[in-house]
């Protein structure tokens, strides 16, 4: 199983000239991949400005959005944002996409919280067709350079119509950030979708988790904030479920890897640049 971080992006008030030499570090420890939160409603870093950060500062490391929030974009814009992202990367970029389920990250009118799988099915078209270099409708030019590369796919999402989409349209499925005991049933269910679509092989299966190894309380704090949304009690699930020791971390690391996670994603919850040190110190 592979091991990859996040970047700080959604931490609330996140430092954001923190974030290219967090990725050189994240890099230099030898994680897999980096990855992103997705969120308009909250005062953190747009994913795509951290992705392209992390790019730009890097040479070889993967690059994962997960989740980002697709139906709150116009297609043709976030289209041509994420071929640009991947394109800085040398191809390093995976698309994690996920439906959103704050009303208030729909800032973009004529772009609500209702029919948001229906519009992304439709979208995942729309990106292809860019991808591929056909001219959008109303406009006289591709809206990207020839040669650019159609990226890959990753769903999130708990409805049986996300696992379909994973089947149909992705290389695999990204977990929700849940104990593993909680979502080992969901990576059960992308499995069985993709074996019955006829999907040679197997998805790719991405978990995600937080940890907070230097200032466990701010780092659960941190938590709690983000997701104040979904009621205190919600939130205080999601704050104790934070790794906070190093042995926690470990603990958690085998528990993916045995559910046959491909790759895991752990999440920091603060902004300290010496969060990679110890999470690499921890766990590769």
């Amino acid at each position: 199983m592979k091991i990859g971080i996040g970047l700080p992006n959604q931490v609330r008030d996140v430092r954001p000239d923190t974030v290219p030499a967090w990725a050189r570090a994240a890099e230099d420890a030898g994680f897999s991949s980096l990855g992103s939160l997705g969120r308009i409603a909250y005062p953190g870093l747009m994913d795509t400005v951290a992705l392209a950060a992390a790019a730009g500062a890097t040479r070889g490391i993967g690059l994962i959005s997960t989740l980002l929030l697709a139906p709150v974009w116009p297609p043709v814009l976030l289209a041509k944002e994420v071929a640009g992202i991947d394109a800085v990367s040398g191809g390093r970029l995976t698309l994690g996409l996920g439906l959103g389920g704050r009303p208030d990250d729909f800032v973009v009118d004529g772009l609500g919280p209702r029919g948001t799988g229906k519009r992304l099915d439709r979208d995942i078209e729309t990106y292809r067709s860019v991808w591929r270099g056909e001219v959008p409708p109303g406009c006289e030019n591709p809206a990207v350079p020839a040669g650019t590369r159609e990226v890959p796919l990753l769903f999130g999402g708990m409805a049986q119509a996300s696992f379909e989409r994973v089947a149909r349209a992705g290389r695999g499925y990204i977990g929700p950030s849940a104990p593993p005991a909680a979502v080992g049933p969901a990576f059960d269910r992308a499995r069985a979708a993709w074996r019955a679509a006829g999907r040679e092989g197997a998805p790719y299966l991405v978990a995600l988790a937080y940890f907070a190894l230097g200032d466990e309380d701010r780092g659960r704090a941190n938590v709690y904030d983000y997701y104040r949304p979904a009621g205190p009690e919600g939130a205080r699930a999601r704050a104790a479920e934070t790794s906070g020791t190093v042995a926690a971390v470990r603990a958690t690391v085998k528990a993916f890897e045995e559910l046959g996670v491909d790759e895991l994603m752990l999440n920091p919850t603060v902004d300290d640049p010496d969060e990679v040190a110890r999470l690499a110190d921890a766990v590769l």
